[in-house]
């Protein structure tokens, strides 16, 4: 494959788009697919087929629209509209509105908030290639990076571009990007042999970013790890995905094998000395192989448990060898940043956050989706604007970013610029793009307590401040909100989390306390409540409410 026959590739495919004056593309992501959008795919191709307009009307399968909350949905081209559809007859009538008027009742405006105010740069295909169809990507500028990077470009050229951009792991801990390629660059290793690993175990409660990038964009994924393994020089990857995400497997498979049919993925690409080959993984579910050496001993067929660092593994990671680790939405960046340049990647965002962030909006907002949204977006925006506020009437109250190493950020941080600094400035962190809308019926020690189970039970016992202090801190818990607990709980609770912060062994135990410091910090009343008036303000706990009576002997 070379430059020139992509590009032909390309031009074919985009002709052939050009033959069909309308296109109807039905989103057959989860979300949608859940809502039985495969059925809508069938009855368009039935309405289209009944009114003899097989040769202009194309209906097809994308990914991700955005909008899960309205699902399930399309979007008709050349024209940009878009319309929830949930039976037959809605899928006739917009089929009848493509020669006339919009179907209004069935309409969403592509001027509303939601889909004005996004910046899409990871999500830019999502919702308008279809997934499986690798001449589709092409068609997009797909791989035209990665055979551009290998031709024109050494490998040091493609980390400083990186590096230029500024673009830090999506992942969680926000690392320098560049950084980490030019250690693993330098690195090496063991007869040379490096590795290229795609972290795509998304383990928080209410996060879906990276399956959806999967599911509706996999080759972007796959061409962005191709670029990492020439710049640092590896032959081989791997991409560690949850079982729980068959559809995202079943694409990244197909990907796979159409970019090996295409000499874009195997030996010798685009006729260079460049040879990579990807592999999937698949995990358990457990939410500890989230950390990069639990996820590295899984890879290997261990059990996935985590290690001491140093040594890091960029420089002795999989089998040992010097080993590249970052997550889809990193990966997903790249090709965008070799096209267009590092300079215009760093132009969007902040001083120190740079580009856009994909985020998962859920919980009590009333446009639950996906959003990809400038760093540096106020939080006030994100949650009125695009997310349309709180449902039923309701108030906010807090959002939970970062999973549950992250925090509840209350309302007086809603005109908060959202990047790495402020989130950590207000007891948060990004992590990798989950956001939990709370509104004022919640209880924040119940939240808290539900994050710290949810921590225990994830816990992969290595280690006892985490095995041992998890358990503890969610049975203090447990007695505050049942209104069993003193004012020395709450000292002794505190004492507890700093502990398993300072001594736990990898980063998901150091941080499992922190939905617990966030919210004694701003909302420790709410504590002081269930301890001293053995009430609960929002009615949510068992505080203040009459126990039942033990059971005599013999009942």
């Amino acid at each position: 494959m070379t430059l020139d026959e992509l590009r032909e590739i390309a031009e074919k495919e985009r002709e052939a788009q050009k033959q069909f004056p309308h296109c109807i593309g039905v989103c057959v992501a989860a979300g949608c697919l859940s809502q039985r959008s495969d059925q809508i795919k069938v009855h368009l191709e039935t309405e289209v087929k009944k009114r003899g307009l097989e040769q202009q009307v194309k209906v097809k399968g994308v990914g991700c629209l955005g909008l899960c909350a309205a699902g399930p949905l399309l979007q008709v081209m050349p024209t940009n509209d878009l319309y929830k559809c949930r039976s037959a007859e809605e899928a006739g009538a917009i089929v009848d509105s493509l020669e006339g008027a919009p179907a209004q009742e069935l309409a969403l405006s592509s001027q509303m908030p939601f889909f004005r105010d996004q910046r899409k740069i990871v999500l830019e295909n999502s919702g308008v290639i279809d997934p499986e169809r690798i001449e589709e990507y092409i068609a997009a500028g797909g791989y035209e990076a990665l055979l551009t990077s290998l031709t024109a470009r050494s490998a040091l050229d493609v980390v400083q571009e990186v590096t230029k951009s500024g673009l830090r792991g999506r992942g969680g801990a926000g690392f320098p990007t560049g950084l980490k390629w030019s250690t693993v660059a330098k690195s090496g290793g063991k007869g040379g042999q490096k590795y290229v690993v795609c972290n795509a175990d998304e383990g928080d409660p209410g996060a879906f970013m990276d399956r959806s990038v999967l599911e509706s964009d996999p080759h972007r994924v796959l061409e962005g790890m191709a670029i990492a393994a020439y710049a640092v020089g590896a032959n081989r990857g791997f991409i560690y995905c949850r079982a729980e995400y068959p559809l995202a497997v079943r694409r990244l498979r197909t990907a796979i094998r159409q970019a090996e049919s295409l000499g874009l993925l195997g030996n010798n690409v685009c006729d260079t000395s460049f040879s990579f080959r990807i592999e999937v993984r698949l995990g358990a579910g457990a939410f500890v192989c989230g950390e990069e050496t639990a996820l590295l001993a899984s890879v290997e067929g261990k059990r996935g448990v985590p290690r001491p660092r140093p040594p890091f593994p960029a420089q002795e990671g999989l089998y040992g060898a010097p080993t590249l680790i970052n997550n889809v939405e990193t990966y997903a960046n790249i090709p965008p940043i070799l096209r267009n340049g590092g300079d215009w990647y760093a132009s969007i965002g902040t001083e120190k956050s740079k580009g856009t962030k994909v985020f998962a909006l859920a919980g009590r907002v009333n446009n639950t989706g996906l959003i990809e949204v400038p760093m540096g977006m106020k939080l006030r925006d994100i949650v009125f604007n695009l997310g349309g506020g709180i449902p039923d009437g309701g108030k906010f109250k807090a959002v939970q970013t970062g999973g549950p190493s992250g925090g509840c950020i209350p309302e007086q941080y809603l005109d908060m610029p959202v990047d790495y600094e402020s989130l950590a400035s207000a007891g948060s962190i990004m992590g990798s793009g989950g956001m939990i809308i709370i509104d004022d019926r919640a209880c924040m020690v119940d939240v808290a307590k539900f994050f710290m189970d949810f921590c225990r039970s994830e816990s992969c016992g290595k280690c006892v401040p985490c095995r041992v202090g998890t358990m503890h801190v969610y049975d203090l818990l447990t007695g505050i909100s049942e209104g069993k607990a003193t004012a020395s709980d709450l000292d002794r609770l505190e004492k507890l989390g700093d502990m398993i912060r300072r001594t736990a062994l990898c980063g998901l135990g150091q941080t499992s306390p922190n939905p617990v410091f966030s919210t004694l910090r701003y909302f420790r009343d709410e504590y002081v409540q269930h301890i001293e008036n053995h009430r609960c303000p929002a009615g949510v706990c068992n505080a203040g409410k009459e126990m039942a009576a033990p059971a005599k002997a013999g009942q």
